[in-house]
């Protein structure tokens, strides 16, 4: 007696497991999905207030910057375009350089966060 079993049980039961293995691995990818995410938003969200103060702040600095560079250079207009041709150094230095400042780490979050597993971070 191997066993007392009807064929048609067994593969009912079978096909119980599967449909229930199915339904769980959707649940799972959802629920990584969910997680992955809202991880990927908080760190957007944290950027993107981070880069708003850190604008502020040197749209200050520049301010004050320009209103101390006065007496040196004798004129106002003169010490603020001279803080424009900074403000248009720093962007022509970030365009050149770009990739590795922006591309390459979005790309490295981006890879880590969606294509590695909980145990290799």
């Amino acid at each position: 007696m191997a066993n007392n079993h009807e064929p048609a049980d067994n593969f009912q039961q079978l096909y119980d497991d599967v449909k229930k293995y199915v339904e769980l691995q959707t649940e799972y990818v959802k629920v990584e999905f969910v997680e992955k995410l809202t991880i990927l938003l908080s760190t957007l969200l944290i950027i993107g207030i981070v880069m708003v103060l850190v604008i502020a702040a040197l749209f200050y600095l520049f301010f004050s910057l320009a209103y101390a560079l006065q007496p040196l250079f004798g004129s106002l207009a003169l010490s603020f375009a001279i803080i424009t041709g900074i403000y248009v150094l720093l962007i022509a230095l970030f365009m050149i350089y770009r990739k590795r400042i922006v591309i390459n780490p979005l790309v490295r979050f981006l890879s880590n966060l969606f294509l590695k597993n909980k145990e290799d971070l």
